[in-house]
């Protein structure tokens, strides 16, 4: 890799047995490669925050930020970017669904001179773990929503839904995102493509987690990601406003 600094931004919600694994995967691969930080946007009761500090003592790479209420991972994630100090602003699901050694084939793709590299599990070569009939159905679902956004919004992406990506510090602090919950991740995209940034994407595996329960709604946040979706397009697309 060539010389760069990396922040990762790890939002959870009682993820204390994931955090742990999840850590100490990244710090045994990014170990002198990248000069790296690491944030975990906590809110958890579980004793998520105080296991990353028990990491930090040994790493001393490890930032915690405890937020007092638990407002949605929109509102995580931007506290996290906001805090990173970094060039490049990583972000992962905490549960292990997605790999570390992805991680490289996101920092890979955007030193290629692009400004947010997405994570697809719905591209060619990606992959998305179905083992459930739950899972199954969310597969189902996010594939055949994609189809949809991609087509409606003109961005040549696969996968707008998962938090799996990485962009510029830079890039960041010019869209200006204000979403609180999951939408924050189309939000990002849309406004990083409309405003003629370069974004690209990777393909990714996405596992089942192994611990702990997913905080995802899909019946309740699917209408509401497709309506903000919509909002986007007129606001951005067509409108070409700012907001």
């Amino acid at each position: 890799m060539k010389s760069s600094s990396l922040s990762i931004v790890l939002p959870t919600y009682n993820e204390l047995k994931n955090i742990k694994i999840l850590i100490e995967q990244i710090e045994k691969e990014f170990k002198k490669k990248i000069k790296l930080e690491i944030i975990v946007d906590d809110s958890s009761p579980d004793g998520t925050a105080n296991a990353a500090r028990a990491l930090n003592k040994k790493y001393k790479n490890i930032r915690v930020i405890v937020r007092k209420n638990k407002e949605g991972i929109g509102a995580a994630l931007r506290d996290g970017y906001n805090a990173a100090r970094n060039d490049l602003i990583l972000s992962s699901d905490s549960d292990l669904s997605f790999s570390v050694k992805d991680m490289l084939k996101l920092i890979d793709k955007i030193k290629q001179g692009y400004d947010l590299v997405i994570g697809s599990r719905h591209m060619e070569q990606g992959y998305y773990e179905k083992k459930v009939l739950k899972t199954r159905i969310k597969g189902f679902v996010s594939n055949t929503g994609n189809k949809v956004v991609r087509i409606l919004t003109g961005v040549p992406i696969h996968d707008f839904s998962a938090n799996f990506r990485v962009i510029r510090r830079d890039v960041w602090r010019s869209i200006k995102t204000k979403e609180k919950t999951n939408i924050i991740l189309l939000e990002m995209i849309l406004k990083t493509y409309y405003k003629k940034y370069k974004v690209a994407e990777v393909p990714v595996a996405f596992k089942d987690r192994i611990y702990g329960e997913s905080k995802l709604n899909l019946a309740k946040e699917a209408p509401k990601f497709f309506m903000k979706m919509l909002l986007f397009v007129i606001n951005l697309r067509i409108l070409k406003k700012d907001n």
